[in-house]
């Protein structure tokens, strides 16, 4: 029976020269594991030539018979193969060559343990996911689905905003925004505006007001199962949009309403390491023992 193929899938700003994604590759196919090389961004095709032994291939035509997906890069790596997977229930393990990197895995250092990957002896942990529309009128304009968060945000003034949890008003304000986010995404930017770090385990939608102009604005942490709706205020004018994992912006105007709630989708992490959650947020936040 032929073996399901294994994606290499490098960010060429974190490994330029394929290096460590090289490094990878060797280990699996000396255990005559399957791989397949696709960069991160469709457009490094174009400009740069693979390494020796490798050719360049387009992550959605391997998908459909792949076994994993292993990142080289920081989360946003991550979050790009996580979108790519998300319809395929393909698992991603993620090779940190960024910054904090809390959804990677494994660092440079720690690719010995990738014989459990060959050995087949990892766990896969699951990751909620949330669908996002924008409702103009009666039409749904656009809609996406996050790992980390979704963002509305004034494009230069602060805007108006009011939020509902199933229908009920949870809070009003003036802001710069405000970010709706898993608890994958409750480390990256919901953190830096102030919001909760929650265990990515959970089950849950944090809300977290950005530079919000009154007192009482706090986090808000939900049950997965709330519809979260985001009003744009309508008396006056101040173009916003709104930006699902980092995503190009969208426009978005005075009116419209967003809808946010749990999505049919998930990611599949492959964990290989016992190292805990609350020991990696000590590490990459700068506690030490």
């Amino acid at each position: 029976m032929k073996l399901k193929k294994i994606i290499l899938y490098p960010n060429v700003e974190n490994d330029p020269r394929f290096e460590m994604t090289c490094r990878v590759g060797e280990i699996l196919k000396s255990s005559n594991r399957h791989t397949v090389l696709c960069p991160a961004f469709s457009d490094e095709s174009t400009t740069i030539a693979p390494p020796t032994g490798y050719h360049f291939s387009i992550i959605e035509e391997e998908l459909p018979d792949a076994e994993m997906i292993i990142t080289f890069g920081g989360d946003g790596t991550i979050l790009r193969a996580a979108r790519a997977a998300a319809d395929f229930g393909i698992p991603i393990l993620g090779i940190n060559l960024g910054g904090k990197g809390f959804m990677a895995e494994l660092e440079a250092e720690d690719i010995k343990l990738l014989k459990s990957v060959v050995e087949g002896n990892y766990q896969i942990e699951t990751r909620i996911m949330l669908d996002a529309e924008v409702q103009s009128g009666e039409n749904t304009i656009y809609s996406d689905f996050a790992l980390n968060d979704i963002v509305i945000r004034g494009e230069h003034k602060v805007i108006d905003l009011t939020i509902f949890g199933d229908n009920q008003k949870i809070t009003h304000f003036h802001g710069d925004g405000t970010v709706i986010a898993t608890p994958t995404g409750s480390t990256a930017y919901s953190m830096s505006a102030g919001g909760p770090i929650v265990d990515p385990a959970a089950k849950n939608i944090i809300i977290t007001p950005i530079c919000a102009h009154i007192l009482e604005a706090r986090s808000f942490v939900l049950e997965l199962g709330r519809i979260v709706t985001v009003e744009i205020g309508s008396k006056k004018y101040n173009p916003a949009y709104i930006s699902v994992d980092g995503g190009d912006p969208i426009h978005i105007k005075n009116g419209d309403i967003v809808k946010i709630f749990k999505s049919n989708r998930n990611t599949q992490l492959v964990r290989l390491s016992d190292k805990s959650f609350y020991r990696k947020v000590s590490e990459k936040l700068g506690e030490r023992e």
